[in-house]
């Protein structure tokens, strides 16, 4: 299983959004591209980049910044946040990133996610959000009246190769990931699933790796690492990591 170290980019900075209320951000670094930097140095094989600010304002916020990451790092990086056309998939992955996450563009306009997949293949992730099994759209800040299993069945039909399945109400919480929900968000879609959300021990990751049967291929980890309840390389140990 692979270990994501997130960066999450608002106003510049690397930040932490508690169930991703705006109002509840905790700053981490003045630096993201530093950052991005260490967990490289550290041993991290992807990244995992949200632009927060193109997430809640719905257009691209932080290229500038996300290729300078992207060089830095000098490892794969998939970004998400504020992605809502094919424009915004080509200047991503111009850009360097080696995938792009789709959002609320996935559940809003099916054809332009057949039409991505289609075109780019295993470089179009979709990021399905739930929050009380429901999914969420436009930074988290409307919740929609579909099932997020549902959404997963329909968006494997449309050529989606991969899913960042993320439970809103345990994302910055420490609380633990929502293990039973990510299984059925796996089964339900047969698609490889990135897990994100609440990871708070070694525990929780040696948790999410015992699922690997059920195609739970990665982990995004961001609170944890960054106030420090484990290393990076413990992290990694404990997700079997394999490095190639």
């Amino acid at each position: 299983m692979i270990v994501f170290p997130a960066i999450d980019l608002r106003g510049g900075r690397c930040v932490r959004l508690y169930q991703g209320r705006p109002e509840a951000e905790t700053v981490y670094s003045e630096d993201p591209v530093e950052i991005a930097r260490m967990w490289a140095r550290q041993g991290a094989s992807w990244l995992h980049v949200v632009d927060l600010d193109g997430a809640l304002e719905g257009r691209h916020k932080n290229l500038s910044l996300i290729r300078e990451i992207i060089l830095a790092a000098g490892i794969p990086v998939q970004v998400g946040g504020g992605v809502r056309s094919l424009d915004d998939i080509e200047a991503l992955l111009k850009a360097g990133a080696a995938r792009v996450i789709l959002g609320t563009v996935a559940v809003t306009d099916p054809k332009l996610v057949v039409e991505a997949c289609a075109r780019y293949g295993e470089a179009i992730v979709v990021g399905l959000d739930c929050r009380d099994g429901r999914v969420a759209t436009k930074g988290w800040t409307e919740t929609l009246n579909r099932r997020g299993v549902e959404v997963a069945r329909e968006l494997a039909g449309l050529g989606v190769k991969r899913l960042v399945y993320t439970d809103i109400s345990r994302d910055g919480t420490l609380k633990g990931p929502n293990l039973e929900a990510i299984r059925e968000v796996a089964l339900a879609s047969g698609l490889p699933i990135i897990a994100s959300g609440g990871v708070a021990s070694l525990e929780d990751i040696i948790a999410l790796r015992e699922l690997r049967a059920y195609g739970i291929e990665g982990v995004i980890i961001g609170q944890a690492l960054y106030q420090g309840r484990f290393s990076l390389t413990e992290a990694i140990k404990a997700a079997g990591e394999q490095k190639e």
